[in-house]
């Protein structure tokens, strides 16, 4: 079942398009990412579902009823939790305050009751990992540790009061972009677990490829307002619709080739290729992919290597002049200025006209 459905979304703002005719579908447990560059629309979007924004043009659904467009239901009836990047606790709120007020929010707008609020939050606070910190201020919740404990505590805390009304779907606005890298991907894991073992319905904003394609079961990939591709990660990384979503969501090698029943011939050779008809094209190549073997009668030599401790970069020059990047395990190591014969493995490569 739907949790959200949008129709053809557009948002102006004065002569900029920032969200261009967006149609995506979040379905009912669905993590979902919004993935793309800095202005593309994402968080204009996030907001049109929210309910802080209204659209110009198409429809929104929420849960199968309609909540813009012919139609208008302010965000306190919307049943959508939110997390914002800087969290928006309230600082003179305790921990346990913080997060009723999320219930108070939601009860204002759909006119629940108090009975069982406490035991509610006690149960949200359980389920992100911070029992017994209600009493605490949001500027004590480093416990006298490291300012970025600090933070990760408070995105528990601002994700315990999306989670406390029992939202349809909680958006998360890149909520780790105050957080320094070395703790991001350890608090993305837990939100994610947090989120799943509540069943909760999410849809992140980022521009990260990496969080995207990790945490996400589908990403809808957006620019210039509009979104171009919502696929499964791994068929979005794989097959992308475009040169440039190619190159958005990771390092990519593109040959230069011809099309021909089904097969690519390029300068590492005739290549199965996904789609029929025939001409030249440009041919993806990822990088890990790759596969070097040290031959001293190679027709291919490394002119660039970067260890990198779990891997090794290589920059190949083909007879051809090409340069091919490749990103291989580093026990497999090749010294530079060696020669190589080159291999690809993996199915079928995207080809693009």
């Amino acid at each position: 079942m739907a949790t959200v459905q949008l129709d053809r979304a557009t948002k102006r703002f004065g002569s900029t398009v920032a969200v261009d005719g967006a149609s995506l579908t979040v379905l009912s447990g669905e993590f979902v990412a919004l993935l793309g560059p800095s202005g593309c629309g994402k968080t204009t979007l996030l907001r049109l579902i929210a309910g802080f924004e209204a659209p110009d043009e198409g429809v929104v659904r929420i849960a199968g009823h309609e909540v813009a467009g012919g139609t208008w239901q302010p965000p306190e009836r919307r049943n959508v939790g939110m997390v914002f990047q800087d969290y928006a606790l309230f600082p003179h709120l305790t921990v346990a305050e913080n997060v009723a007020f999320g219930l108070g929010a939601c009860r204002r707008g759909l006119r629940r009751r108090r009975a069982g609020e406490a035991g509610r939050v006690a149960d949200v606070l359980e389920l992100v990992g911070l029992p017994g910190h209600g009493a605490r201020f949001p500027h004590e919740l480093s416990g006298g540790q490291q300012q970025r404990v600090a933070l990760a505590r408070q995105q528990r805390v601002a994700l315990a009061r999306a989670l406390a009304p029992e939202p349809g779907i909680v958006c998360l606005d890149e909520p780790w972009s105050a957080i320094d890298p070395l703790l991001r991907a350890q608090l993305r894991d837990e939100l994610a677990d947090i989120l799943r073992t509540a069943g909760t319905t999410a849809l992140l904003v980022t521009h990260d490829q990496e969080e995207a394609l990790a945490l996400a079961d589908r990403v809808a990939l957006m620019r210039d307002g509009r979104i171009i591709q919502v696929d499964a990660p791994e068929r979005l990384y794989h097959e992308p619709v475009d040169r440039w979503s190619a190159e958005f969501v990771g390092a990519a090698n593109f040959l230069g080739g011809r099309v021909a029943r089904g097969r690519a011939v390029t300068a590492l050779g005739d290549l199965p290729a996904r789609g029929g008809g025939g001409g030249t094209c440009d041919v993806l190549v990822r990088p890990e992919l790759v596969q070097l073997a040290p031959d001293e009668g190679g027709d291919a030599v490394v002119t660039l290597r970067e260890f990198r401790g779990h891997d090794v970069v290589y920059r190949v020059r083909l007879a051809d002049g090409t340069d091919l990047w490749s990103q291989r395990p580093s026990n497999e190591a090749v010294p530079l200025g060696a020669r190589v014969s080159v291999r690809l493995e993996g199915g079928p490569v995207a080809v693009f006209r």
